[in-house]
């Protein structure tokens, strides 16, 4: 049965998983890069990014990189994942921000407001747009998994939504030590204790603390 994950989520001390002033330059936000200095030098990234078979570093963040794509069917994403327009869809020549082999693989589903065609990409990725809420996403995701997990990718206020919504079966976040103070808060009117989670993982590794949360 598919359960809905959120991994390798990356939040600052203070909570924040992006940063201010999101734009297209600044897709993170203005500090927000430094939110997943854990996750670059790891053997699974160097991999996802064409280095050689072996390069790139072992250990605790690897471990955890490399489980956020252990049997995932699909994934869903916040419109402001898969690029920085808003309103209607006006450039159909954008295609996200990972060029034409994204790293997902799998069908992916874009919440969004505004209808837009379907677009396969290499490598096995198929971009869906979802206008019917974060329920119908899922839904759909579910069909589009084949039994497998579905993934949530962010944005934060795409977590907050499904959280909130008590969808989510189990949560990794990766706290990186740094304090962004403004941006997209991930625990902003949030209570995980009243939703029903409890974090049933801690692992410090140099460079960030990993939290896995699942339903009591």
């Amino acid at each position: 049965m598919s359960k809905l994950v959120i991994k390798s989520f990356s939040v600052s001390i203070d909570g924040f998983g992006a940063g201010p002033g999101q734009n297209i330059e600044n897709p993170m936000g203005r500090g927000g890069m430094a939110l997943h200095e854990w996750v670059f030098p790891t053997k699974t990234f160097q991999a996802m990014h064409g280095k050689s078979p072996g390069e790139g570093e072992t250990g605790i963040d690897d471990n955890f990189a490399a489980s956020g794509f252990e049997n995932i069917g699909a994934w869903i994403l916040g419109r402001n994942m898969f690029g920085p327009e808003r309103g209607p869809w006006q450039d159909l020549s954008w295609k996200g921000w990972w060029g034409d082999n994204p790293p997902y693989h799998t069908p992916v589903y874009i919440l969004t407001h505004h209808e837009r065609a379907d677009i396969e990409m290499a490598g096995g990725t198929t971009f869906h747009f979802i206008k019917g809420g974060i329920e119908a996403a899922l839904q759909q995701a579910k069909k589009g998994a084949g039994g497998k997990d579905i993934r949530i990718g962010g944005g934060v206020a795409t977590v907050r939504q499904y959280l909130k919504a008590g969808l989510v079966d189990e949560m990794h976040l990766a706290m990186a030590p740094i304090l962004l103070g403004s941006g997209e808060n991930l625990f902003l009117n949030l209570n995980l204790s009243e939703l029903g989670y409890i974090c049933s993982d801690y692992q410090p590794s140099d460079k960030a603390v990993h939290l896995v949360f699942r339903k009591a």
